[in-house]
């Protein structure tokens, strides 16, 4: 039960699209038992599994009686916008009636925040002062169906990024999740002095950004000309679950505090 807790939200995605585990999942679903996708579960699996409980998403309130009759089920709701990931968590903690284990987890993720900050030399009570403060982080992707978008504040990176005390781009700042379509007219909106740009991994998403990366207006981005450009892994920097958001720290002390 306690793997089911740690990968609910991202076995959801990787269900839909047949992909495989992205690479900060690998390590964890060996002892995972797979039972069909996100939309046609095989009840006769869940069974032979034997459940103590059973977490679903809303989208199978149509066989929540035969779930019920398994084991205690729970339904949950996600909606296109997540809740925040913080919520989520504190909300499978007492579902899961494991709300001490989420809570040493919440208190890692600040210890975390904390010593990223130190070696920033950001000042958590008066981060403004500070000169590494100042520098604006972009976060952003692009995609065949979605052209080219952004993360705002409300997107768990935007969170993690607030949280530690840097600044943002002003077409990134606000109460927003993403932003997309953005034109290339506009590529402006994905600058700053560093700039996170999520890859993934299908080969039109692979093509249309080498197309991007051919325009005039990409090589004008200040990032790019100052060599200030890191190519993440979009499995977990879009991901909202807490082992992918501590990816994101792993790729943060990367990139801003061990790249010369």
């Amino acid at each position: 039960m306690g793997y089911f807790y740690r990968f609910f939200l991202n076995i959801q995605h990787f269900c839909y699209t047949g992909e495989p585990f992205p690479e900060y999942l690998q390590k964890q679903v060996d002892e995972i038992e797979f039972v069909g996708n996100g939309t046609e579960p095989s009840l006769e699996k869940i069974l032979l599994l034997k459940p103590d409980l059973i977490l679903a998403n809303y989208r199978l309130k149509n066989i929540y009686k035969q779930l019920s009759e398994i084991a205690p089920t729970f339904m949950m709701d996600f909606p296109a916008t997540p809740p925040p990931w913080k919520q989520q968590l504190v909300d499978l903690a007492k579902v899961m009636d494991k709300e001490e284990n989420g809570q040493m987890l919440m208190d890692k993720y600040w210890q975390r925040i904390e010593t990223l900050r130190q070696k920033l030399g950001i000042d958590a009570a008066s981060p403004k002062e500070n000169h590494r403060h100042q520098l604006q982080i972009s976060v952003a992707t692009i995609s065949p169906d979605y052209g080219i978008w952004a993360y705002g504040e409300k997107h768990a990176v935007g969170m993690i990024l607030n949280d530690i005390g840097l600044q943002r781009p002003p077409a990134q700042r606000g109460d927003f999740y993403v932003i997309n379509n953005i034109s290339e007219e506009r590529l402006s909106d994905i600058d700053g002095d560093v700039l996170f740009f999520l890859r993934w991994g299908s080969k039109d998403t692979k093509e249309t950004l080498e197309k991007l990366q051919e325009k005039p207006l990409w090589r004008q981005l200040k990032a790019v000309q100052q060599n200030q450009v890191y190519f993440v892994d979009a499995a977990h920097w879009h991901s909202s679950d807490i082992l992918s958001v501590n990816a994101v720290i792993d790729d943060l002390f990367k990139y801003l505090v061990n790249t010369p």
